[in-house]
């Protein structure tokens, strides 16, 4: 099994992600969606952790090996990078939203130089904006931005071209494409959901169930 499916099969596995075409979830952003996911919940299953935490850690050794340091996005990147920074020997710190409105007002929290090349982790790309709002502030500071990791992707086209317009290389562990498939061959989901599913990825915002 490739990285890509087994990571689709721990988040199907853990119930990370949910899948349901026929009684949708609303995001936040008012979108209708088939799917839910929260990548956090993999944190409380030491096994999918431990094969995350590696598989990121590779991930960046073989598209970034220049690193010098790991920034996570807050909030669900802090974890999740705390650990692929331990295991890979590197600085770390996280980004918050927007500046903090007390003590010292600090957006980005740990010690990261002007200079240093950074790798930001995220857990989860839908359009990209959270994420691309930490490169702002780590380039505000400074900080060479040398690319960007995370577990899972929907593949947005809009991402797509938020990361090409930041000037930002992003690789992830798997995708919307192989977590379909995986799903359907385990039987989370019927061959009749299967366009309905591909329709949302095309244009979430007009998606109708």
């Amino acid at each position: 099994m490739t990285t890509a499916r087994k990571i689709a099969s721990i988040l199907l596995e853990t119930k990370a992600v949910k899948l349901s075409p026929g009684e949708p979830f609303q995001w936040s952003s008012g979108w209708k969606s088939p799917i839910y996911c929260d990548n956090r919940i993999t944190l409380s299953d030491v096994d999918s952790r431990t094969f995350i935490k590696k598989a990121l850690a590779k991930l960046i050794k073989n598209n970034f090996p220049e690193a010098e340091g790991i920034a996570g996005v807050a909030t669900a990147g802090i974890a999740q990078g705390a650990l692929v920074a331990d295991y890979l020997k590197l600085p770390f710190a996280y980004v918050r939203p927007k500046p903090k409105e007390h003590g010292m007002g600090n957006q980005i929290e740990g010690r990261i130089k002007a200079g240093q090349k950074v790798v930001v982790l995220e857990d989860l790309i839908s359009t990209g904006g959270s994420s691309l709002k930490a490169v702002d502030a780590l380039r505000a500071a400074g900080v060479e931005v040398i690319g960007m990791v995370a577990i899972f992707t929907y593949g947005f086209k809009l991402a797509d071209d938020n990361f090409e317009e930041y000037c930002v290389t992003l690789k992830t562990l798997s995708n919307y494409k192989f977590l379909i498939e995986e799903a359907l061959k385990q039987d989370y989901v019927v061959q009749s959901d299967i366009e309905s599913l591909k329709e949302w990825r095309k244009n979430p915002a007009r998606w109708k169930n």
